[in-house]
């Protein structure tokens, strides 16, 4: 089971999606380097104030990557928010990142979607955030009529090969949504990444069960909260 500890990036700092307003003490690159001292070979950055289109962390994410290409085991690195151009995704891959995630540009600009299919396929995962089965986008702060089971089917159409269900919740105390996680998988037949719902073991250990689920996105501040979790990043990066 894929494992990203996932660092959500917002005014160079990072910041946690599991509770409200909550900043982590440690800057981030201290952070993606605690990760990976207890064994992390993956890492998630979402650069929130590019996907709310309020500024950018691109400064950090560099640095972020400069120090797991300095690392002696390899560890792969995916990096999301306001990925709109092929410049934007041009800069990522040559800073060593391994995969980038679209989403608002999914529906916003089938254009664009197209545009960094035919040059970045490899590298693309489509993202599908969504609350009670409703697309939502730029930064969760845009909601939408569009159902995340047609996103999703759109997605595949354009090419894409991987798929991020954020599962993001209206109850925090409530389950994670498996459920549209495995009805996307059923009908686009692709891997899949869940997020945003998944906080604690259990969850991870949950995901055990469900056919096609590859992997899960877990807020890294959890990591610090939750020693508990550090028990599922020992997995290489393949």
């Amino acid at each position: 089971m894929k494992i990203y500890p996932t660092l959500n990036l917002q005014h160079g700092r990072v910041v946690s999606t599991a509770g409200q307003g909550f900043t982590c003490p440690q800057a981030p690159l201290e952070l993606a380097r605690r990760l990976m001292d207890e064994g992390a070979t993956r890492l998630a950055l979402v650069d929130v104030d590019a996907a709310m289109g309020r500024g950018n962390n691109r400064d950090v994410i560099a640095q972020i990557l400069h120090l797991c290409r300095a690392r002696e085991r390899k560890v792969c690195v995916q990096v999301a928010g306001g990925i709109r151009s092929s410049d934007q995704a041009q800069l990522f891959i040559d800073l060593g990142a391994s995969w980038l995630v679209v989403g608002t540009i999914l529906h916003k600009s089938p254009m664009v979607s197209e545009q960094l299919m035919a040059r970045f396929q490899s590298f693309l995962t489509a993202a599908i955030d969504a609350r009670g089965g409703k697309v939502h986008r730029s930064g969760w702060v845009d909601t939408t009529n569009l159902s995340a089971l047609d996103l999703a089917l759109r997605a595949k159409a354009y090419g894409f090969r991987r798929l991020l269900f954020v599962d993001i919740p209206e109850d925090p105390t409530a389950d994670p949504d498996f459920q549209t996680a495995q009805d996307l998988v059923a009908a686009t037949g692709l891997p899949l990444i869940m997020g945003g719902s998944i906080t604690l073991p259990h969850h991870l250990e949950a995901l055990h069960t469900h056919h096609g689920l590859k992997g899960s996105l877990v807020d890294a501040v959890l990591f610090q909260q939750n020693p508990r979790l550090l028990a599922f990043l020992q997995a290489a990066c393949a």
